[in-house]
């Protein structure tokens, strides 16, 4: 796989992490495929990713797919391979959150919709690409953790929290699984990275925990240029069968904490600033 320009289709990623990674794996001169569950989301996304690569050299195509649906995840694997040729790296990064509210308040439809997308379609992912990979006789397949991958517990974020939980116990049952085979199993853990999926309303946050929220946030989180890079650099260079691309290992969390009282950060603040601006214009 080394020594040319490597094809990548990432899950969900017409915004947040996914769009992130998408940018950087394109100004690095690779092909990429984005998806998300809507056209017109692909489309505005296509555009804007479009505008803003500074390599004219990268093919960037865009394919609707909701990862919940396994015809639809077939669709977005047979289409990408079909206009690149083959498949390098596959990225299942598509996930939504639950409300932030107790069980007894949450929506029970949420019960359903979240471990749907986030467990039941990186599992459709990792098998479909797998497939195809086997065929290729090579490739990389790499999962998102996120909170509660380790066994964290927050009381608002129970659901997404156990997918996580499940999205490790699956991987590791992969890595081993398919060990002795010619394709990459990897983990991508992104720490704590600001984005729609991490807080788009902090109002719906009660405010008795807000101030808490915000003070962890200010120290352990960064913003999706600062992640973006490392996370495509690391997926770009690894060799290694059950490798996790980690941005923020428990030593990174240890030192940030250390640092805290000299070193205040206001990327919280920052970034809602940035983020109101962007509405109102």
């Amino acid at each position: 796989m080394a020594g040319h320009a490597k094809n990548v289709v990432i899950t969900g990623s017409t915004k947040g992490i996914g769009n992130g990674m998408a940018l950087e794996f394109l100004k690095r001169g690779h092909n990429v495929v984005i998806s998300s569950r809507g056209q017109e989301a692909v489309n505005r996304a296509l555009a804007d990713l479009t505008r803003a690569a500074e390599s004219g050299e990268a093919t960037i195509i865009g394919i609707p797919c909701d990862v919940a649906d396994y015809d639809q995840v077939v669709n977005l694997w047979t289409q990408a391979k079909n206009q690149l040729g083959h498949v390098d790296i596959w990225i299942n990064n598509a996930g939504i959150s639950n409300d932030s509210a107790s069980i007894e308040d949450l929506p029970s439809a949420q019960f359903a919709t979240v471990p749907t997308t986030n467990i039941t379609g990186l599992m459709y992912g990792c098998q479909v690409a797998l497939k195809g990979m086997q065929e290729q006789g090579e490739g990389a397949i790499y999962n998102f953790e996120g909170f509660g991958s380790s066994g964290q517990q927050n009381p608002s974020n129970h659901v997404y929290g156990a997918t996580k939980n499940a999205v490790r116990y699956f991987t590791k049952a992969l890595v081993k699984e398919t060990r002795s085979g010619p394709v990459i199993i990897g983990y991508m853990s992104p720490g704590i990275v600001l984005t729609d999926l991490s807080f788009s309303d902090p109002s719906a946050i009660p405010p008795e925990r807000w101030e808490t929220v915000k003070k962890v946030f200010n120290i352990l989180a960064d913003k999706l240029e600062t992640v973006c890079p490392f996370l495509v650099e690391g997926v770009l260079n690894n060799t290694r069968h059950g490798g996790r691309i980690d941005w923020l290992p428990r030593s990174k969390v240890i030192a940030r904490f250390l640092r805290a009282p000299f070193h205040k950060r206001h990327i919280v603040e920052d970034w809602l600033d940035e983020t109101r601006a962007e509405k109102a214009s």
